[in-house]
């Protein structure tokens, strides 16, 4: 069967509005119509099992769990306060103490949504009790959010070194910390222009700031320290071999466990039981998602797609600049229609062998994919962090959209810096 058919049949069911995980198992099924013997339904349940039975895998329900006690543990608070005592009184202070809090709480939920929530539902209404644009602020933590899933831990890097077995996910995590920080400093500079050219309310920021500086660097530092310490002991048990991302994604959440309970002591046992159903209802879908890609990614190979992919490329294109950036645009549209989690899924077995054609680093290719399909989380007309954040304040998705453009202008700014010059990506490793 041609793999044209296979993907328009894809498409149609994607713009059905049927869930993307039955989409994906019907694509696959379709060519078993044609060959039972080679697309066997046995086969394509195998290659659902295998798809999931992993270890790496199990890094990703850890971190969810773990973002969702931090959240309700009052993490982000504590990580706004601390930001807003330094940064505070600087222009555009405030608002870039939102971003920090996003960058770091991604260190903690590995997640965009979950970051945009967490730290929107309690940032939004101090921005806008203190004077900056209802419409500002949210755009502000829509896209900041973003960064959730480049600084490490992140789930989609965690699914690439799935996906790619040239790329570890240790490795992967090295290499996000330098572009995460990149791109909340592109979006800082713009947060320090709009509020040098709108001006703010001095007046409101510092009797706020003023609030927090009586309580005393000491009182802050100390409330927000273990929620600071969270990234390190996850990152530092990574990086300092005494864990693998899995078993760091379980540290998280007892740390999370102990910081919520006994130092915080915003959760109570009784608290549990919600935030473990919410765990499994989060994941849950998404483990449906990740079967049945694995299942169409050997499909996939099955109908020669990668090599046909890959044909058509090199004979099209001479340049290894140009194919290149085809690439990243085409990461960019895909991420605007589609969740980052399948698509690193069904796209890394097809692109990356176009990718090292072209001498790019397994690591260095993942780190642009994820870049790219961060940018979808706030572009119409999927963009998850914009729904996540109009639910917060009941604002239209487009009005956000709108907003958020000179954010995400900035965003791709950084990209093409990553994309350009590898280094960015690979002076950790």
């Amino acid at each position: 069967m041609s793999p044209a058919i296979v993907f328009i049949v894809f498409v149609i069911c994607l713009f059905g509005a049927i869930p993307i995980s039955s989409s994906i198992t019907i694509a696959s099924i379709l060519p078993g119509f044609e060959n039972a013997k080679l697309f066997s339904l046995t086969n394509l349940i195998r290659g659902m099992v295998e798809g999931v039975d992993s270890f790496t895998l199990l890094a990703i329900p850890m971190f969810i769990l773990s973002g969702i006690l931090m959240a309700r543990g009052g993490v982000s608070k504590k990580l706004f306060e601390v930001f807003s005592f330094f940064l505070g009184k600087v222009p555009g202070g405030m608002p870039c103490a939102v971003i920090v809090t996003c960058l770091f709480y991604g260190a903690i939920s590995g997640s965009a949504p979950a970051t945009v929530a967490a730290v929107g539902s309690m940032t939004i209404p101090v921005l806008v009790n203190l004077g900056y644009k209802k419409d500002f602020s949210v755009a502000t933590v829509a896209v900041a959010g973003s960064l959730g899933v480049i600084i490490p831990p992140s789930i989609p890097m965690v699914l690439y070194g799935m996906a790619n077995q040239e790329a570890s996910v240790g490795d992967m995590f090295t290499a996000g910390i330098v572009p995460g920080f990149l791109i909340a400093g592109c979006l800082m500079l713009y947060a320090v222009f709009y509020c040098v050219k709108f001006g703010e309310d001095k007046e409101k920021i510092n009797q706020e700031v003023g609030a927090l500086h009586k309580r005393g660097f000491i009182k802050i530092f100390w409330g927000s320290f273990p929620a600071i310490l969270s990234p390190v002991i996850i990152l530092g048990s990574i990086y300092g071999g005494i864990a693998s991302p899995t078993e760091a994604a379980t540290i998280s959440v007892f740390y999370a466990l102990i910081v919520a309970m006994f130092i915080y002591r915003t959760l109570k046992p009784k608290d549990l039981w919600p935030i473990f159903v919410e765990t499994v209802r989060t994941y849950g879908p998404l483990l449906f998602i990740l079967s049945s890609a694995s299942a169409f990614a050997k499909v996939l190979a099955l109908l020669k797609v990668p090599a046909i992919v890959n044909d058509f490329f090199t004979s099209t294109f001479s340049s290894s600049f140009v194919i290149i950036l085809v690439v990243n645009i085409f990461l960019l549209f895909v991420g605007m229609v589609m969740d980052g989690g399948p698509a690193i899924l069904l796209l890394t077995p097809i692109l990356w062998p176009i990718m090292k054609n072209c001498g790019m680093n397994p690591i260095h290719f993942g780190i642009n994919m994820v870049v790219n399909l961060a940018i979808g989380f706030v572009t119409p007309p999927i963009g998850i962090n914009l729904f996540v954040a109009s639910r917060l304040v009941d604002m239209p998705v487009m009005t956000i959209a709108k907003n958020a453009l000179p954010y995400i202008i900035l965003f791709l700014i950084a990209l093409v810096l990553i994309v350009a010059i590898p280094q960015i990506s690979l002076c950790l490793l």
